[in-house]
């Protein structure tokens, strides 16, 4: 022990230190002092972590031997989404097989006399008769719109793919660790299976990252009020988040940008919040790619209102606004966006939270694809009149919607602005 008072007389110890010693009389041991330099081996377990590019833990761990080889023996096995495998997995679901093999055989809707010995899950797959179809064997769903604008398949998930779907549409970084809602719409626009909802309730409630940090919340909540915009990128929101961490790459900041009207963000890492840094980025990551917005608001940061950042919204055009003193929630959008933000990096940084830019593009891609309590609709539908293509869908190998010609598509899309 490096404790050298622990060798001597403890007289007449009561309380904590009288159990210790009342428990360690059972064993036959001697207490022996060790200077603190070199009890590094115990030390370690109390001790913050170091960066993971610390050159005094790396020296020691050549000079100690630390070192390890790691080999790793790589397997390779049939793709478990193949048609194949989904189709064998299909059967051997009890409430699909019977569907599955009358759709196999070509037959006809089979009578209700028929399907009443089957279960309660079976008689929900059949009153779907009209809309379910093959495609390579494999049993799907025809969805469309109540206005036929729109149509898209959806996989028949056997029972025994569920817990890995829902693992890829919630718990991953293209997931989100969103809500229910959130799940339940990107989980339902790929595959549909009997009592989804309820299952994306439970998953969701179940999870023990969204559980350790989305606690109840207590706040007052005072009445909705929405900022009326008539097209996209309009009026857009600007704030700054952090500081943060200073990654390996030197980021300390997100430069936080919102339109109102369709809700589509963009994140941007920086350094520094100063004007300049913040005006390049405005015009790098968002005027270069969607034009310039009519509207900029903003809270009273120094940055946003000073005179380099007042003269390129003079010179772009764009009319400056900013909150009330002391009064940030008339900004809500953006706040609340920051706090989602916040939240996602929690679950997926490192310990030394030095890579949460890394995460940002991910976590950009998982809101963009999520439908949005204001609009109904997904940030990338409002912008691109179409779902974005997430991880899952080539991991699960999501058909492509009905094909169009290039006119075709442009007059669907037109309808659906319309």
């Amino acid at each position: 022990m490096c404790h050298r008072l622990l060798q001597q007389e403890l007289g007449e110890p009561e309380g904590q230190i009288a159990r210790w010693i009342q428990r360690l009389q059972e064993y036959d041991f001697e207490i022996q002092h060790r200077k603190g330099t070199s009890h590094g081996n115990a030390d370690a377990l109390s001790r913050r972590p170091c960066k993971e590019n610390c050159k005094h833990c790396t020296n020691a761990e050549k000079k100690f031997g630390m070192e390890t080889d790691i080999s790793v023996k790589v397997l390779t096995t049939e793709d478990a989404w193949s048609s194949s495998e989904v189709q064998k997995a299909q059967l051997e679901d009890p409430a699909i097989r019977p569907i599955l093999e009358r759709k196999l055989n070509s037959e006809d809707r089979p009578s209700w006399q028929e399907i009443a010995p089957e279960s309660p899950a079976t008689k929900r797959y059949w009153a779907l008769w009209d809309s379910l179809h093959l495609k390579d064997g494999v049993l799907y769903r025809k969805w469309e719109s109540d206005n036929g604008s729109s149509c898209r398949r959806q996989l028949i998930l056997p029972k025994s793919r569920i817990q890995e779907v829902l693992r890829e549409t919630h718990d991953s970084a293209s997931g989100g660790h969103f809500g229910v809602m959130k799940t339940l719409s990107k989980t339902r626009e790929r595959f549909y299976w009997d009592r989804l909802r309820a299952d994306v309730e439970k998953w969701c409630r179940e999870c023990h990252s969204c559980g350790a940090r989305k606690g109840p919340k207590t706040r007052t909540k005072g009445r909705l009020q929405r900022y009326n915009v008539g097209a996209p990128f309009e009026r857009m929101a600007l704030d700054i988040l952090g500081p943060l961490p200073v990654t390996t790459k030197g980021n300390r900041y997100v430069l936080v940008l919102m339109d109102y009207f369709n809700k589509w963000p963009e994140a941007i890492p920086i350094p520094d919040q100063e004007a300049s840094t913040v005006a390049e980025e405005l015009v790098r990551a968002w005027i270069s790619r969607y034009g310039v917005p009519m509207i900029l608001h903003s809270d009273q940061g120094t940055n946003f209102n000073s005179a380099l950042f007042t003269e390129v919204c003079k010179l772009l055009g764009i009319l400056k606004t900013r909150t009330t003193a002391l009064h940030p929630e008339s900004d809500g959008m953006v706040e609340r966006f920051n706090r989602t933000i916040l939240n996602h990096l929690s679950l997926f940084v490192s310990k030394n939270q030095t890579d949460w830019d890394t995460h940002l593009p991910l976590f950009l891609l998982a809101y963009r694809s999520a439908d949005h309590e204001a609009t109904g609709c997904t940030p990338a539908d409002m912008l691109f009149g179409r779902t974005l293509r997430l991880p899952c869908d080539i991991l699960f190998g999501r058909p492509s919607d009905m094909p169009f010609s290039p006119n075709e598509y442009l007059n669907n899309l037109e309808s659906r602005l319309d």
